[in-house]
């Protein structure tokens, strides 16, 4: 559990879709993030769970579709930072 912030995960990966399981220590206070891709938001890559520029809030334990590439799939680099204390960072999956 990230207790401080910021905190940061970063992963290589090839994949159309990028998946982490995360949850909040409080389901009543949700947690904010931003995603990056290659250094930058994620714009058209974007999961369900994203918006364009990266930013996107943990409010219940679940499955959390961060990237999702819309052109070939190409080796990349994922970032995500924590904005607030208080997530579990679980699991990652890919589709």
């Amino acid at each position: 559990m990230l207790q401080a912030v910021p905190g940061k995960l970063l992963f290589r990966f090839h994949s159309r879709d990028l998946h982490l399981v995360l949850a909040p220590a409080n389901d009543a206070k949700p947690v904010r993030f931003i995603v990056r891709l290659d250094g930058a938001a994620p714009d058209e890559n974007r999961g369900v769970d994203t918006a364009p520029d990266g930013s996107g809030e943990i409010r219940e334990p679940r499955l959390y579709q961060l990237i999702r590439q819309r052109g070939p799939v190409v080796d990349r680099t994922f970032e995500i930072e924590f904005l607030d204390p208080g997530v579990h960072a679980l699991d990652f999956t890919f589709g």
